[in-house]
């Protein structure tokens, strides 16, 4: 007698048969909540000179999500980019500076507490990252705002000029990596946000192209590292070389 096939049951073994079936390069919301628990655990491990990513939670937004689905979001706020009085030259070689090592200049010159930032001889713009689940396209999206230390917005020109020296060529070279203006899922608010149309394609060929990534099969808590340390170029944030290290040695 014919074996007959549980659809249902098929579905909820979903993500055990992504090492079997060819992987789309999506994260479901849970895998998402697990692969952003990684990552904030890794980064707070690797990099404990920056401020921590918290896990915000939040209200299910539909009543007619599942129960059992996660929702809420990666935050990494007031992060400070400190530009000083120099010559256009110096602040343009200096745009290619990591946040780790803008923030160490001027720990060096003057102590402070990050969380009351007084330094009269510099400009500070304050940014806020959020790494969002899309369950449209079913991949993490970098959401991000600046705003003076009176709280005034700063508009995408001048966000602009904060942003490392490589990341305009980055965004006009890649149809993936462009920039828009949207309403916060969560906040309803407008926030900058690096459209994900074409994360899933390439975080497929990221993974499909590095057997040291994909030696035993597709390890979905390293999704996010994996991803950031492409995303977070073009906002000027690096993840530390040991928080890829630890993605290749998990495989290996």
């Amino acid at each position: 007698m014919p074996r007959v096939c549980n659809r249902r049951g098929m579905d909820l073994k979903d993500d055990a048969v992504k090492g079997i079936v060819p992987w789309d390069g999506t994260l479901s919301s849970f895998d998402f909540s697990l692969s952003a628990h990684t990552f904030s655990d890794k980064w707070k491990r690797f990099n404990p000179s920056f401020p921590a990513w918290q896990w915000i939670t939040c209200p299910k937004q539909h009543h007619l999500v599942a129960s059992h689905k996660v929702e809420g979001y990666l935050s990494l706020e007031n992060m400070c980019h400190i530009k000083s009085s120099q010559s256009l030259q110096e602040q343009e070689s200096d745009r290619s500076l990591t946040w780790k090592e803008e923030s160490n200049i001027s720990q060096r010159e003057e102590p402070f507490d990050k969380a009351t930032l007084v330094c009269p001889e510099h400009e500070v713009n304050h940014y806020d990252f959020h790494i969002v689940y899309s369950a449209s396209y079913r991949v993490p999206v970098l959401y991000f705002r600046s705003y003076r230390s009176d709280g005034q917005l700063l508009p995408f020109n001048e966000i602009e000029k904060d942003l490392p020296g490589h990341s305009a060529k980055l965004r006009s070279e890649s149809k993936w990596t462009f920039i828009t203006h949207e309403e916060h899922p969560y906040l309803n608010r407008p926030w900058y946000k690096l459209h994900p149309c074409g994360t899933s394609d390439w975080m497929k060929l990221l993974f499909h192209s590095d057997s040291s990534l994909n030696k035993n099969g597709f390890v979905i808590e390293q999704y996010l590292i994996s991803w950031f340390s492409v995303i977070g170029q073009v906002v000027g944030l690096k993840i530390p070389l040991e928080m890829l290290d630890t993605v290749v040695s998990n495989d290996s």
